[in-house]
């Protein structure tokens, strides 16, 4: 307490003029609009920039819920543009994600391997979330796999980085398609085979799911064709394809309920039995 008493006596005049210049200013500031105004905008600026700082802070400690949310609106909103499609009766529109007939749910992955010859991610839904075997997987960016295997709260996808994994695709440009497959190398690069050598095909064209399966509705991206060349026949091309996703970095997925799926298949088995 002493000490305070003494800094107090050593700094008297300090402490009086800080003071005097403080009414000083409280009065001037109340008595002129125009310095009570300037001082409000200063305090404005102030406050708001100690907000804008402390909301950058919260936002980056948040930033997994905000990807999360913005995860979940991007699947509302697939939803609502596949059902949106099917009533204006586009359904045959090439760039389309599908028609009105599939259902887009987000998840997590929790296990990602890519460094095998044949690959599996797994992610953090299941059954109890709606999720079935033969389900398509997807990012933003382009395809992922197909689920496998299901329990209640998690699922297994096949990679595309997987020898067993064969998927229908074709170029975008053109209807000629082919079947991606992975020979067991690059984990950025896929190939497409079978493609007829009629087909023309450019370093650089890119490449879609082809919309012949059950799984994957036509026109999501794979990659782009980074080279390509004729079977000993030159019947048929295989093309490399640099894929639009980074499979050693996915996150954030979504899975791909085609709601026709039983009915299709139901009719098919009824074909084949007859």
């Amino acid at each position: 307490m002493q000490q305070i008493i003494n800094f107090l006596i050593r700094n008297k005049n300090n402490i009086l003029f800080l003071l005097l210049l403080c009414v000083s200013l409280f009065l001037t500031i109340q008595s002129h609009s125009y310095q009570k105004s300037k001082f409000i905008s200063s305090a404005n600026f102030l406050s708001g920039g100690i907000y804008s700082w402390t909301s950058n802070i919260n936002t980056y400690f948040n930033l997994e819920q905000y990807n999360l949310r913005l995860l979940e609106e991007n699947q509302r909103l697939r939803t609502r543009l596949a059902t949106f499609e099917d009533t204006l009766e586009i359904k045959d529109y090439t760039d389309s994600i599908g028609s009105g007939n599939y259902i887009f749910r987000a998840s997590e992955v929790i296990n990602n391997n890519y460094a095998k010859v044949d690959n599996y991610l797994t992610i953090k839904s299941g059954s109890r979330d709606g999720i079935e075997r033969d389900m398509g997987v997807i990012t933003s960016k382009g395809i992922v796999g197909i689920v496998e295997n299901v329990s209640p709260n998690y699922s297994t996808v096949i990679s595309i980085l997987n020898s067993n994994s064969k998927i229908n695709a074709q170029l975008k440009k053109s209807n000629h398609f082919g079947t991606l497959v992975w020979n067991g190398e690059d984990p950025n690069m896929v190939q497409l085979t079978d493609v007829p050598a009629i087909a023309k095909v450019s370093e650089g064209d890119t490449i879609i799911t082809g919309g012949r399966s059950l799984i994957f509705p036509k026109g999501i991206d794979i990659g782009r064709v980074s080279h390509f060349e004729l079977d000993p026949s030159e019947s048929y091309y295989t093309i490399n394809i640099s894929l639009f996703n980074d499979m050693t970095n996915i996150g954030y997925v979504y899975i791909i309920e085609n709601t026709q799926q039983g009915e299709i298949r139901e009719l098919q088995n009824l074909t084949r039995d007859e």
